[in-house]
């Protein structure tokens, strides 16, 4: 096992993600906040001296990570909410930085193509 300079930054959506999820047409599902804050969105960012570094650093994505969120549970964007900057993604989001990540595996990583809508 050994650190790597990295931090993370965990997305975990709040109450107005999940109104809006819910109100989604076709949801059949009715979920609860705890269970999307279970299982949240997890983005490796640079490393940072201050927390607040961090958080400057997703303020300048915040436009990316809200529309990845949106597009993880809905393609159609004419759904989306028509407000999505960047007071509204802190009121649908909170993040957590944490600035220990260690990598449990002596082998390379192979990146996956993951494209963020």
């Amino acid at each position: 096992m050994y650190a790597i300079d990295r931090n993370v930054a965990v997305i975990k959506p709040k109450q107005p993600f999940l109104e809006w999820l819910n109100g989604l047409p076709e949801n059949d599902l009715q979920l609860a906040l705890e269970n999307l804050r279970a299982d949240c969105t997890v983005l490796l960012i640079p490393e940072f001296e201050e927390p607040e570094q961090a958080i400057a650093y997703v303020d300048d994505l915040y436009e990316q990570i809200f529309e990845a969120e949106l597009g993880s549970w809905c393609d159609e964007r004419k759904l989306w909410p028509v407000e999505r900057n960047l007071k509204t993604f802190w009121e649908w989001f909170d993040v957590e930085i944490h600035t220990m990540v260690v990598d449990t595996l002596d082998e390379d990583t192979e990146p996956t193509p993951h494209e963020v809508h």
